[in-house]
C-alpha cells in the first residue's frame, strides 16, 4: 500500500539528530537504498519535503515502493561512512552505486615476526599474525601517519625484495632515517626498540612512549652520546606534536556483539550491535513489553535464546550490566563455537564506547517502535483521564526554577510533542523580578513571559516543577494574562528516612498537584504516565542547571572569588593566602576549604558549591 509523502515526513521528524546510517526497504522487506547522514532527521526529511532539489530518478518513486525505514546511530560522520559502505556491500541496494572492486580503507601493517619489520600501507586486514592499525577513514590520514613513523622511528621503508638485494645504503640512511639493515650488521634487538616505539605511537600510548623516550634520551646524554640524545629529543617533540588518537574503527580483529538495553517502566528494548573484523556490520533490535523481572534476568534469558540457534557466535559478548550467569554462559557459548567466548561488562576504553553506542541505538529503537504501536498515544490518553485534562496533551511544556543559594536565579522551559522533545522551542530565562530565593515570584515571572509570546504557540498542558505553592503562582500568572490552560505541578520524590544499616532509603512517591484540588494524586510509580511526566520534568531541570552553570562559569572567569555569596574581602585574602592561587581554590575539596583560617562550614560550602556545580532548587 502506498504511503503518502506527508506520513513519511512526519515519521522522519521523529528520527534522532545524531549522525548515522538509514536503510530504506521496499514493501517486501528488501533494502533498496542505504545512506549516511550528519543528522538523520534532516537528511531523511529532505527526501519527502515538497519541492525537494534532489532530482535523482528513484526519489519520485519512493512513496510507492517504500515499506520500512531503519536507522543506525553512530558516534561520528566518519563512522557512518564506514558503516554505510559495509551495508552497501552486504545488501547491494538497487538504488546505490555498488562498489564491486572490493577495495578496502587503508590500514597500516607491521609484521613483528619479520627479522626487520617495516610499516606498510595495505587495504585489507588479514589473520597472519601481523599487527594492523586502522582502517583509516582517509588515505591522507594514513599516509601522514606513515610519514611521521618513517621520519622519527628509524625503520626501513624498502620492500623485502630490495632488502635482500641491495649492496649499499640508500638515501634514507644518508639522512639518518634508517639504520640500513639491508647492508650493515644491525642487532635485531636494537632495531625492535624502534618497532616497539612505532607500535606504541600507533596505539596512542603517549605517556608510556614519552616516558620511555625520555629515559633513553637522558641515558644517551649521560653517556655523552649527544647526537643520539638530540635525535630522541626530536622524537619526543614529534610525538607531542602529532600523536592524536586516530578516528578509526576497532583495530582488534576480534568479532564482537555489543548489547544495548533501554527500559521505561515494564517495557524495554535490546539492541545487538554486531562487529565483525573490527567494523560495525549491523544492528538488530528487539522490543519486549510488560517485563516485570530484573534487567539481569531479561538479558540472560535473551542471550541464551538468541545464541542457542546461531552459528556465528562472536569472540566477545559485551553486556551493559553485571550478569550472575556470565561465567556459565561463556562456557556454553565456548562449547558451541569451539573456541573461547567471553561474556563480560567492560569498565573502560573502546569497549565502553561501543556499549554506549549500542545503548543509544536501543533507546532510539524503543521510542520508534513505541510510536509505531501507538504507545505514546495511549500514554497521553491516560494522562488526560487521570489528570482530568480538557484535551489530550499532545504538546506539553514544563518550567523549572533553579538558584544557587539565592543568587543566579534562572528559569527554563522545555517543550515535548507526542512524548518527544522539541528543542527548537526550549527557552531560558534570567529572573528579573527578584534577586533572592523566591520560587513563587520566579515562577510567576517565567509563566507571564511565556504567555506573552502569543496564543498560537500555547501547549495543551503546562507542568510546573514544584508543589502547591508553585502551582498557585503559575495559576495567578495565567489568570492575570487572561489565559486558560491545563496546568499541573509535579513534586519530586524525596528521602523520608535513612537507615544506616541498610544501603537503600525510603522515598516518597512522585506527586501530581491539580488545580482546585487540596491533596495531590499519586499515580503508580512505574506507570507510563508518571515516567513521561518525570522525564519531561528532569529535562527541564537539566536545562536550567546547564544554563546556571554557564552563567556561573562566565561570572567566575570575570570576577574570580568576588561573586561567591558570603565571601568578603577578608575571606578572599585568606583563601588565596592559604591555598596559593585561584586554580587551587577551584580544585579544593570541602575539607581543604574548611581548614582555611576564618572559613566557617557555611562559607566553605558556599565556595565549594560555587565552583563544583552544587545547585539548590
Amino acid at each position: 500500500m502506498k504511503t503518502p509523502a506527508t506520513d513519511w515526513l512526519a515519521r522522519a521528524a521523529e528520527l534522532p539528530t545524531e549522525p548515522g546510517v538509514y536503510l530504506m526497504r521496499d514493501q517486501g522487506g528488501k533494502v533498496v537504498y542505504v545512506g549516511k547522514a550528519k543528522s538523520l532527521r534532516q537528511r531523511v526529511k529532505s527526501y519527502f519535503q515538497p519541492g525537494t532539489s534532489d532530482y535523482r530518478a528513484f526519489i519520485g518513486v519512493l512513496g510507492s515502493i517504500l515499506g520500512e525505514l531503519e536507522t543506525i546511530v553512530t558516534r561520528s560522520e566518519k563512522e557512518a561512512l564506514l558503516l554505510e559502505r559495509e551495508l552497501i556491500r552486504t545488501h547491494e541496494p538497487r538504488f546505490n552505486v555498488v562498489w564491486r572492486d572490493d577495495k578496502q580503507f587503508l590500514c597500516l601493517r607491521i609484521d613483528t615476526q619479520h627479522e626487520f619489520p617495516r610499516v606498510e600501507v595495505v587495504r585489507r586486514m588479514g589473520k597472519d599474525g601481523a599487527r594492523y592499525f586502522g582502517p583509516f577513514h582517509s588515505a591522507t590520514s594514513a599516509r601522514q601517519t606513515l610519514r611521521v613513523l618513517n621520519r622519527h622511528f628509524q625503520l626501513r621503508t624498502c620492500r623485502d625484495s630490495v632488502l635482500s638485494n641491495r649492496t649499499r645504503p640508500c638515501l634514507e640512511y644518508q639522512i639518518g632515517r634508517c639504520p640500513a639493515p639491508c647492508v650493515l650488521e644491525i642487532e635485531r634487538a636494537s632495531y625492535m626498540k624502534g618497532v616497539d616505539d612505532a607500535i606504541m605511537f600507533l596505539e596512542g600510548k603517549r605517556p608510556e612512549l614519552v616516558s620511555r623516550l625520555e629515559k633513553r634520551m637522558w641515558a644517551a646524554a649521560e653517556g655523552q652520546e649527544y647526537e643520539v640524545a638530540a635525535r630522541v629529543r626530536d622524537q619526543i617533540r614529534a610525538v607531542d606534536r602529532t600523536l592524536e588518537r586516530q578516528d578509526i574503527a576497532m583495530a582488534s580483529m576480534r568479532d564482537q556483539d555489543a548489547i544495548g538495553l533501554h527500559r521505561e517502566g515494564l517495557d524495554l528494548c535490546i539492541a545487538v550491535l554486531e562487529i565483525r573484523g573490527g567494523r560495525v556490520e549491523s544492528v538488530h533490535t528487539h522490543l519486549f513489553a510488560e517485563q516485570p523481572v530484573s534487567d539481569s534476568e531479561v538479558l540472560e534469558s535473551f542471550l541464551l535464546q538468541s545464541y542457542a540457534s546461531r552459528e556465528d557466535v562472536p569472540n566477545e559478548v559485551l553486556v551493559p550490566i553485571d550478569l550472575e550467569g556470565a561465567e556459565p554462559l561463556s562456557e556454553l557459548l565456548t562449547e558451541r563455537r569451539g573456541m573461547k567466548v567471553e561474556v563480560k561488562r567492560p569498565q573502560r576504553g573502546e569497549r565502553v564506547r561501543i556499549l554506549e553506542l549500542a545503548e543509544e541505538n536501543a533507546r532510539h529503537a524503543f521510542h520508534e517502535k513505541q510510536r509505531r504501536i501507538g504507545a505514546h498515544e495511549a500514554t497521553l490518553e491516560g494522562l488526560k483521564k487521570k489528570l482530568e485534562l480538557r484535551r489530550v496533551p499532545h504538546t506539553i511544556e514544563c518550567y523549572d526554577i533553579s538558584n544557587l543559594q539565592g543568587s543566579l536565579v534562572v528559569g527554563s522551559g522545555v517543550a515535548f510533542e507526542d512524548g518527544m522533545p522539541m528543542k527548537a522551542r526550549y527557552r531560558r530565562y534570567r529572573i528579573r523580578s527578584t534577586s533572592g530565593q523566591d520560587d513563587f515570584a520566579s515562577i510567576y515571572e517565567v509563566i507571564s513571559r511565556r504567555l506573552k509570546r502569543g496564543p498560537e504557540t500555547l501547549p495543551d498542558l503546562i507542568i510546573i516543577d514544584g508543589g502547591k505553592g508553585q502551582l498557585n503562582a503559575a495559576k495567578a500568572a495565567m489568570r492575570d494574562a487572561g489565559v486558560e490552560l491545563d496546568l499541573v505541578s509535579l513534586a519530586k520524590s524525596r528521602v523520608l528516612e535513612q537507615d544506616d544499616k541498610k544501603p537503600g532509603a525510603t522515598r516518597s512517591p512522585e506527586r501530581v498537584f491539580l488545580l482546585n484540588a487540596k491533596d495531590p494524586i499519586v499515580l503508580p510509580q512505574t506507570s507510563k504516565e508518571v515516567l513521561l511526566l518525570a522525564r519531561i520534568r528532569d529535562e527541564a531541570h537539566r536545562f536550567a542547571i546547564t544554563f546556571q552553570q554557564d552563567l556561573r562559569q562566565r561570572q567566575a572567569l570575570r570576577s574570580g572569588l568576588e561573586e561567591i555569596p558570603g565571601i568578603g574581602a577578608v575571606r578572599r585574602r585568606a583563601l588565596l593566602t592559604h591555598l596559593g592561587s585561584l586554580k587551587r581554590v577551584r580544585e579544593a575539596t570541602l575539607d581543604d576549604l574548611r581548614a582555611v583560617p576564618g572559613m566557617g562550614p557555611a562559607a566553605a560550602e558556599a565556595v565549594h558549591a560555587f565552583f563544583h556545580g552544587v545547585s539548590r532548587t
